[in-house]
């Protein structure tokens, strides 16, 4: 029996007893979309409105702290699923540790949800207001619902900065939850960070685009979008070239992304489908006064999606075992 056991532990034979380099699959990805464009959708209307010093008049970006929430809860399922021991979740919540980039995450995702609350409850007209009062009189939560309401219009522009702070924690959290894994080649970089917040951003701003909005924002959300997409193109050089420029490790991870297994799609689906033509056709629309494509925000929304499945692909298939 001894020998047996031995014979098991030796011979390798346990499941993920060696570090494994690919043990994280669609789901984080997917997550870490979701949870760049819903902080996108926090920081877009936020700053919009702080601009104009006055209410949004559009209903989409009224309602953008809920479906912002709404994203959010659908990324948090993702993770949920990828998670090995779904029972122990609550653990996240038990501390907080100040070095770790998973806690801090844990509680920005927490710290969402109140600040998109009030303020999608702060941005209803005096009719949904109206609406959603007769409906939750059923459940006895007016009283909770009046509190809140008032609440959210007593701290309306302190709101609308926490907004900006949380979803700015929530974008660069996604790159350096990856930033901060310096054994995968392709993730060791300081980028990661600012570089997945830009393209929360640009993708919030996208989706914003395929709603409804009047004129006038319609034209502030593409000039955001599209410094937003000139930043991230700015980014991912800075990204490459500290790459090319560092040691073998790093120059093993520049191959992995520009010309390795994932370069095809990091060339065709990031930087060409998800940049560069959304920015060319911005830039028509722009110059010629023509109305916006559709096409164009959901090229941004595909690469942005692109860009997550092909970093966590090129890092999960570069490690230090490599060389």
């Amino acid at each position: 029996m001894n020998d047996a056991m031995l014979e098991v532990v030796h011979g390798r034979h346990n499941a993920l007893i060696d570090p494994s380099l690919t043990i994280w699959n669609w789901e984080i990805p997917v997550y870490l979309f979701l949870g760049g464009l819903a902080a996108g959708l926090l920081i877009l209307p936020a700053l919009l409105e702080l601009r104009a010093g006055d209410r949004l008049r559009s209903a989409a970006l009224r309602w953008a702290p809920w479906i912002s929430a709404g994203l959010l809860s659908l990324g948090m399922l993702a993770l949920f699923l990828d998670l090995s021991y779904k029972a122990h979740v609550y653990r996240f919540y038990l501390a907080f540790e100040p070095t770790s980039p998973m806690s801090w995450g844990s509680w920005i995702l927490m710290l969402a949800y109140p600040v998109a609350i009030l303020l999608g409850l702060g941005g209803l007209s005096s009719g949904e207001r109206e609406r959603l009062s007769a409906w939750l009189g059923r459940f006895w939560l007016k009283a909770p619902l009046t509190f809140a309401i008032g609440l959210a219009d007593s701290m309306r522009r302190s709101l609308l900065w926490a907004a900006i702070a949380v979803g700015a924690g929530l974008g660069i959290y996604t790159g350096v939850l990856l930033g901060a894994m310096s054994a995968r080649l392709a993730w060791n970089s300081g980028v990661l960070g600012p570089l997945f917040l830009t393209s929360g951003l640009s993708t919030g701003a996208a989706l914003l685009l395929l709603l409804r909005l009047d004129h006038s924002e319609r034209h502030s959300v593409m000039l955001f979008d599209a410094g937003a997409i000139v930043a991230e193109m700015l980014l991912i050089a800075v990204l490459l070239i500290g790459f090319a420029s560092g040691d073998r490790t790093a120059q093993h991870a520049f191959w992995q992304l520009t010309s390795g297994p994932w370069g095809a799609a990091f060339w065709a689906l990031v930087v060409v489908t998800g940049l560069a033509v959304p920015l060319v056709m911005e830039a028509i629309e722009f110059r010629r006064r023509l109305p916006m494509v559709a096409l164009t925000p959901v090229l941004v929304l595909v690469g942005g999606l692109a860009l997550r499945f092909v970093l966590l692909a090129a890092g999960q298939a570069s490690g230090f075992r490599d060389f």
